[in-house]
């Protein structure tokens, strides 16, 4: 599932902006097709525009029913009534979505018998401090088995003794869900922690979810920006 909202706050429509020849959303869909790892991939989307672009380029959309606050909400209401084990969430601005680092999400359910895990999500470790700083990078610290304890947009840790040998992740917004996790979390309320940060994946933490990180060394783009759409231009080419 590829949740994408057209007024996105930061660059407004970024997913129907040209890249190389094709929009943003629709690179996207492609690459996740691409990877053969799913049994259907869907385009779920408030936007008619996006829904059309998806759907005349021979894809599958989505249409929501209602307004939602976040990708975990409309993936929700999505599949709610589709029978179907593990769902996985690629957000629409991830164009250079691959197969490895899918791959290694989807390992995690088979390796977990016991359905302990509720989640699985993607980081990559960074070491720029303007990109540490950044409040735009969405930041997550692990315990010894790499379970989430927290995500920010601060520096987490804090960096009061830079020689401890704290390494720092980058949260890659990619997540595999079991499809009972999605839909507590479209009927639990937001609590304060989550709307402070604005980091959706806090109420599953809040809520006492277990989330397993899987460290990827992909960085990709993500599209937020202007500049980040000309870098992934670049890249692209």
């Amino acid at each position: 599932m590829i949740p994408a909202r057209y007024g996105a706050t930061r660059f407004p429509a970024k997913l129907m902006q040209d890249l190389n020849g094709k929009t943003v959303i629709r690179r996207t869909y492609e690459a996740t097709v691409a990877t053969g790892l799913f049994d259907e991939v869907y385009v779920v989307t408030d936007s008619k525009v996006i829904y059309d672009e998806i759907v005349s380029a021979g894809g599958k959309s989505i249409m929501s029913k209602k307004e939602h606050q976040s990708g975990s909400d409309r993936i929700a209401e999505a599949v709610e009534d589709i029978d179907v084990d593990i769902v996985v969430n690629v957000q629409g601005d991830e164009p250079f979505t691959e197969r490895e680092s899918l791959s290694k999400l989807l390992e995690v359910f088979k390796q977990d018998p016991g359905k302990e895990i509720d989640l699985a999500s993607l980081m990559v470790e960074i070491k720029d401090w303007d990109e540490i700083n950044n409040p735009n990078t969405v930041k997550v610290i692990v315990d010894q088995n790499n379970f989430a304890l927290y995500f920010s947009r601060s520096p987490v840790p804090y960096p009061r003794d830079k020689e401890a040998g704290a390494r720092y992740f980058k949260h890659k917004g990619v997540y595999a869900f079991r499809k009972q996790a999605l839909l507590d979390f479209n009927r639990l309320p937001m609590q304060f922690i989550e709307a402070t940060e604005k980091i959706e994946c806090i109420r599953y933490l809040e809520y006492g979810k277990k989330i397993k990180m899987v460290e990827t060394v992909v960085q990709g783009v993500e599209i937020d920006t202007p500049e980040d759409l000309e870098r992934a231009k670049r890249l692209w080419k």
